[in-house]
């Protein structure tokens, strides 16, 4: 599972526990001014494809790493679709970044309030 900080400008991802051995990552940033949008991910958490990976897709069970999908790089670290939250990127190497919070609706509303 995931953390969401807004810290200095930047939205910052922290995948805790081990998750970070199946993502490769303990922390993603990004410039909120990057930050595109950021809405419930539960229906796309529910698709059992999610594109060519360099992670770990068991469906129902965990999705988490990077995958290429539509054109573009997605990040994951899903356990519970109920629970995720897809964040919109422009100019980064990730295009989406789909990640399980414990709160999505606080999430979510905590970004949308600190985006510019």
């Amino acid at each position: 599972m995931a953390t969401i900080e807004i810290r200095d400008g930047s939205l910052v991802v922290h995948v805790g526990g081990i998750d970070r051995l199946f993502t490769l990552r303990s922390e993603l940033a990004v410039p909120l001014a990057h930050v595109a949008g950021i809405a419930s991910a539960e229906a796309d958490a529910r698709e059992w494809c999610k594109g060519i990976r360099i992670g770990t897709n068991v469906p129902g069970v965990l999705t988490a790493g990077s995958f290429y999908h539509h054109g573009g790089w997605a990040f994951w670290d899903v356990h519970d679709p109920a629970k995720a939250v897809g964040i919109d990127l422009h100019d980064e190497h990730f295009k989406r970044l789909v990640v399980q919070v414990d709160d999505p609706a606080a999430a979510i509303a905590a970004v949308r309030a600190a985006l510019p």
